[in-house]
């Protein structure tokens, strides 16, 4: 969710195995489609998750960016990794991890201020909290963080308006590797806090990478939506998902989706297939993901030169 002003339209590890590039959705005839590229150190995996992907994609309207990597198999696959999209609050996750990368460099840890503001922001995706420390951190300190990180195609909105940060697939799966493992950007107990957040986001907000996980897999999500006059809605899911045996993550980014549940299908259609071809053998949580009637803290679409409203 995001308030965006009244303004005019704003411009938008090697992996073992072979390089197995699919068609994989379709795209205007203007443009020369583009293609599912995966690697893995297993055998098969790299073209079955391919031609999953593409298939799932096939005949859907949406701009569709992907990011998909498994430490077990040394799996990575992509499709549109450095197309830029509006972040909406998927940036949250970005400006916690800036948040306790910073508090590291000052030798501290969290205030209880600082939890409280933080567990909002991740775990309800409360907009206030986000602003709250947007403003306290500063574009600086956000793009040291991002620096550190090698997060170098994300571009931090201007003017506080932290929902128009320009992120791509790939520097989403940077972040969520620096969750992951251990690292010189996040200590082992900032990895863990943000582990926690995302693993206890509410409910409702649990829909998109998590479609599709085994059973018996702990998952970790943060989702974001936002509407506005170009592009249609935007909405985006970032998933880690982890277990005694696994250990891999989802990036699906989305705009040009005519509503919010298109967007949700979307990333959901893509994430099931990657679950089902990592956990060939495992069964499925089971457990029906039950699309938002009325997006949650989010208003109808809005002009780009309308009034402010808030946005997943």
């Amino acid at each position: 969710m995001f308030r965006h002003p009244r303004r005019g339209a704003l411009r938008a590890a090697l992996a073992l195995g072979v390089l197995l590039p699919v068609v994989a959705t379709a795209t205007p005839a203007s443009a020369a489609p583009p293609a599912v590229t995966c690697t893995s150190g297993k055998s098969g995996l790299a073209a079955k998750l391919s031609q999953d992907i593409a298939a799932a994609l096939k005949g859907r309207a949406s701009m569709t960016a992907v990011a998909v990597h498994d430490r077990t198999t040394n799996t990575h696959c992509e499709l549109r990794a450095t197309q830029k999209f509006d972040s909406a609050s998927i940036v949250k996750t970005t400006v916690l991890a800036a948040l306790l990368w910073d508090a590291g460099k000052q030798g501290r840890g969290l205030t209880q201020r600082e939890v409280n503001l933080t567990t909002a922001m991740i775990t309800k995706s409360d907009n206030a909290s986000t602003s709250t420390l947007w403003k306290q951190l500063g574009v600086a300190k956000i793009n040291g963080f991002l620096r550190a990180a090698g997060m170098t195609q994300t571009v931090p909105g201007s003017g506080g308006y932290w929902g128009l940060t320009q992120i791509t697939a790939r520097d989403q799966r940077k972040l969520l590797d620096l969750v992951t493992v251990k690292n010189t950007v996040l200590t082992d107990s900032s990895r863990t806090y943000i582990r926690k957040l995302m693993r206890n986001v509410v409910s409702s907000q649990r829909w998109g990478t998590p479609a599709g996980a085994p059973a018996g897999m702990t998952v970790h999500v943060k989702n974001g939506w936002l509407s506005r006059a170009t592009h249609g809605w935007r909405v985006h899911s970032i998933g880690l998902f982890t277990s005694s045996t696994a250990n891999y993550s989802i990036t699906v980014l989305t705009h040009d989706n005519k509503t919010m549940n298109d967007g949700i299908n979307t990333i959901q259609a893509v994430s099931r297939v990657v679950h089902r071809d990592l956990n060939p053998t495992a069964s499925t949580m089971g457990k029906t993901f039950q699309l938002p009637a009325v997006p949650q803290e989010a208003m109808p679409p809005v002009p780009e030169t309308g009034p402010a409203h808030p946005a997943g």
